[in-house]
């Protein structure tokens, strides 16, 4: 009888662990239980949509046309640079952006097939389909930057140019020197240590780390302030002034997330945690002629991203223009000037 018990409650637990690490099924826009679709959308080859929005300028007049790339929890709203540059400056230079909802965020179905090369391969056809010509600039903004590095692995034929905005570094890329990454690793919150070893290493588990209760989860994903910089928390209070109340901010991340958090959030931490098919530090310079620039920004000062790792991809790519703000935290984009110093830089190669 005892061991019938036993083997019972093994067997029930067993089924009760498998049902917990389930992540429930995205709600996808335009099903019956999603959301509605109100955005612009284009279907791609393998049949998902990819919602967008247009900034700036009409792209048959535009002299520049920028594909922006949001980070994580963050939707095609959220187009940190191009949203915030003054009109003056978008119809002097001719900007057009189309910013993207990446896949499973905001009205973009998910791709449960997604992996480091899928995203770019999606702008392109984003690219295609919307008429952008030949070639485009392409900047990304923390996650999103890591979108720009499989870009100048993937489709450097296509790009006039890049900018990496605090792009997210993955602690296992081949080329880091093993003190150097260990040493800025350990240096992040316990809590994310361990989100990411999750992502990494039991990508399965990912979903049920980031819900259950027993355990901190991701700081990013639970939006803990202690992830950020003094400058982070400053830029914050002005970003919630400026959209006159916190409410629309939050309405912002509750669209991001509106199919769910396993196929946007969690997709996230693993595919940009997991194992790449390539390193950034051993990619070649996409422009030997000098017929575009790469540029990459960071702060000296990002909680989230360790700016020693951030100087050692740029020693290791001479061919990279890298910037480092002093002072500065992971949202050093959202400061006064830098919208422009970026689109300058990036664009016609303004100091």
């Amino acid at each position: 009888m005892l061991k019938k018990t036993v083997v019972l409650f093994f067997v029930g637990f067993l089924a009760w662990a498998y049902k917990a690490i389930q992540p429930p099924p995205p709600k996808i826009c335009g099903s019956p239980d999603g959301p509605p679709v109100t955005a612009a959308r284009i279907r791609l080859s393998d049949g998902r949509h990819l919602a967008y929005i247009e900034l700036g300028v009409p792209k048959e007049t535009a002299k520049y046309k920028i594909v922006f790339v949001h980070g994580i929890d963050s939707c095609r709203h959220d187009a940190v640079v191009p949203k915030t540059l003054s009109p003056e400056i978008v119809e002097e230079l001719g900007i057009y952006v189309v910013s993207f909802d990446r896949p499973g965020y905001g009205e973009s179905d998910p791709n449960p097939n997604r992996t480091v090369k899928s995203i770019p391969l999606d702008i392109e056809e984003l690219a295609d389909q919307l008429g952008l010509g030949s070639k485009f600039y392409v900047i990304g903004f923390s996650m999103g930057g890591q979108v720009v590095w499989s870009c100048l692995k993937h489709i450097p034929h296509r790009l006039a140019g890049a900018g990496l905005l605090a792009p997210v570094v993955n602690y296992w890329w081949p080329g880091f020197p093993l003190n150097l990454s260990s040493e800025a690793y350990y240096q992040q919150p316990q809590q994310d240590q361990w989100a990411l070893r999750v992502a990494h290493y039991t990508p399965w588990l990912t979903y049920w780390w980031n819900t259950q209760k027993w355990f901190p989860a991701s700081s990013v994903i639970a939006k803990n302030a202690d992830c950020l910089s003094r400058q982070d928390k400053e830029l914050i209070a002005k970003l919630y002034e400026r959209e006159k109340n916190e409410a629309q901010a939050q309405l912002r991340v509750r669209v991001g997330r509106q199919q769910g958090e396993f196929e946007s959030l969690h997709r996230d931490l693993n595919v940009g945690f997991g194992a790449w098919e390539f390193s950034p530090m051993d990619l070649e310079n996409p422009f030997p002629n000098n017929e575009g620039s790469v540029h990459l920004w960071q702060g000296d000062e990002d909680r989230l991203v360790p700016v020693t790792l951030q100087r050692y991809i740029a020693q290791q790519l001479p061919w990279i223009h890298y910037h480092e703000v002093p002072g500065a935290g992971h949202l050093f984009p959202h400061a006064n000037g830098m919208d422009e110093t970026i689109i300058k830089a990036v664009l016609i190669g303004e100091k």
